[in-house]
Parts: C-alpha cells; structure tokens; sequence
C-alpha cells in the first residue's frame, strides 16, 4: 500500500536538519582551533595584560582599517594569480569559486602541519569539481609556487637595495647575498627547465613491468608530475612575468599590512627596518615547527621589533593585530568558505 503524500514530504525536512546541526558543529570546532592556536601561540610572550589592553585601546582605527584592507588585497593578488594562470592554460573560473577556495586552502596552510602540501592538493581536488583537469590544476600550483619564490626574491632585492643605500658600510654581507642567490637560482632553474625540457616529446615505456602497490602510486604521482611540468611549458614568457607581478603584490601588502599596523601603535621603525624584519621572519616561517609558524612567527616579530626600537607592549600589540589579520581571522573565514564550496558541490549540477 502506498504512503500518503504528506508522509512522503516530510523525509527531507528530516534528512536536513542534521546537516545545518553538523555544519554548525563544524563552525564551532574551527572556531574551538583558532582560539586554541592563539592560546598556545601567545602563551607566556604576551606583556603585561593590563599595559596590554591599554596599547590596544589607544591604537589608531584607521590603521587598522587600512592594515586589514591591505591584507584583503593581498588574498585577491593570490586569487587573481590563480584565475589567470588558469586562464593562460584554457580554463576560466568564476572570481566568486576562486575566492573561496582561496580563502579555504590559505586556512587549512595556516593551521595544519604540512600545510602547503594539503592546502595545493585541496585546490586542485576543487578545480577538479569545477571541471579543470588535473593536470591543468597541478601546473597551475607548480607555477604559483615558483612565482611566489620570485616574488620574494624581488621583495628581497628591494629591500637590500634599500637598506644598502641606508647605509652600505653597516648593511653590506655576504648572508642576504646568499638568500636572495638561492631564491632567484631555484626560480630561474625552475622556469628554464620546464620550459626547455617540459615541452619534449613524451616516452612511452618499452613494455609492460610488474610493479607492487607503491610502485603504482610512484609511476602515477611521476606521471602527475610531468604532465603538470609539460602543461607549465607552454606558458609564455609575458604569462610567467604576470604570475610573478601577483605574487610579488600579494608579499608586498602583506608586508605593507605589518607596517599599518606598526603605525597604529606609532613604534618607531622605519619601512626600510621593517622590510628587513619581515624578510627575516619569513625564512624562519619556510620551516615548519609549527601549524602556520604559530609562536614562532609572533616571538620572532615582537623580537625583531623591540630590538628597532619598539616597546615590549607596543610590539607585541602592533604583531598581535597584524597576526590577526593574516591568520588567525582567515581561519574561520576559510572554513566557512570551505563548507560553502561542499554544499555548491553537493547540490545539483548546472
């Protein structure tokens, strides 16, 4: 015997109402992580909290606005290098897709370990659903990443230059020298082999092997690879210059968002300081003690500052808003537009 209608209308009602419970919870649970990174990433470096609390309601609100407009702008270079590299290789995506997964795989690089790893397999995983081939996605994270080494290798250049013409006798070493060697070397090998080797013809193997479990995973990640490598090949010369153009943006008001909110809390120190702070701290966070360099980032920041010049209070302040900013605050963001990426995807298809 069939149902009556109204049994049979009444199943979805049912069936969606855990699914807002548990996107909740996982608001909840992202909301719980962000908190206890800041807790553990701050614990024992934080100044006196009233003399703390005191620098915070004395800085100027309008450098923050603007430290936090500068750290916008930064997440849309890194989308709109995405969405040209993209559309260099033959696909287009919409800024709205990009944006959120942007903002979603910049949160799971911020607070997991081995965050960048997870974070580009999360990107080409959402280029996947929005139709881009694999290796369209792989080559796209392949030239990001060399593009975001030459961007900071240009920072470092200028940032050299600048303080060499400071003053040379005090700034002239062979250690920057080697740092900015090494960065520009390992751009350069990479864009000069990919496009020199990436474009030869492809070998196919002399016949069929018996391999293992691994040795299939192997074979299918060197696969993956080459034909990401053989995809960035075709890019020109004008489309490397632009994805560099993105990434040398996104560094720079990165690091215009730290001077903001230096300025807020009125430290005294110069951009030129500053940019040599910033660079540094930015070796240190290439290695991976910690989820997004949490504690280390913060400790070598307030650090850096008070040796400028800067109070303990007033640099702690200035980091912790600047940490804010470009972290702890993209955290939840990210999450949010990682579940608004899986409910587009679960619905129907259009």
């Amino acid at each position: 015997m069939s149902r009556p209608p109204s049994e049979v209308r009444e199943r979805p009602a049912e069936v969606s109402a855990p699914a807002g419970v548990s996107r909740r919870l996982r608001l909840a649970a992202i909301a719980v992580a962000v908190v206890a990174l800041a807790v553990v990433g701050l614990r024992g470096r934080l100044p006196d909290p009233r003399a703390f609390v005191a620098a915070l309601a004395g800085a100027d609100s309008g450098w923050i606005a603007l430290a936090a407009l500068l750290q916008v702008v930064s997440l849309v270079a890194f989308a709109g290098q995405q969405r040209r590299l993209l559309a260099d290789l033959g696909v287009r995506l919409r800024v709205r897709r990009l944006l959120a997964i942007t903002l979603a795989r910049s949160a799971l690089s911020i607070s997991l370990p081995a965050g960048a790893a997870v974070s580009t397999a999360y990107a080409i995983r959402e280029y996947q659903k929005a139709g881009v081939s694999r290796r369209i996605g792989a080559a796209s994270a392949v030239v990001s990443g060399l593009a975001s080494l030459g961007g900071l290798t240009l920072l470092y250049v200028a940032g050299g230059a600048g303080l060499v013409a400071r003053d040379p006798g005090a700034y002239l070493s062979w250690r920057p020298l080697a740092v900015v060697a090494a960065l520009a070397g390992i751009t350069t090998a990479g864009i000069v082999l990919g496009r020199r080797y990436g474009a030869r013809p492809q070998r196919t193997p002399a016949g069929p092997a018996r391999v293992g479990r691994a040795g299939r995973l192997i074979t299918r990640l060197l696969t993956s690879g080459r034909d990401a490598w053989r995809a960035g090949a075709g890019l020109r010369v004008r489309d490397w210059a632009a994805a560099l153009a993105y990434a040398a943006v996104n560094w720079l008001t990165d690091l215009l968002c730290l001077a903001a909110a230096c300025r807020a809390f009125g430290l005294p120190v110069g951009v030129t300081t500053l940019a040599g702070i910033y660079l540094g701290v930015q070796i240190v966070r290439q290695v991976p003690l910690t989820p997004g360099g949490v504690g280390v980032i913060e400790t070598a920041l307030v650090a850096g500052l008070t040796a400028a010049g800067a109070t303990a209070v007033s640099a702690a302040a200035a980091v912790l808003v600047y940490r804010l900013l470009s972290c702890w605050l993209i955290i939840p963001a990210g999450g949010a537009a990682g579940l608004a990426l899986r409910r587009a995807s679960a619905g129907p298809p259009r």
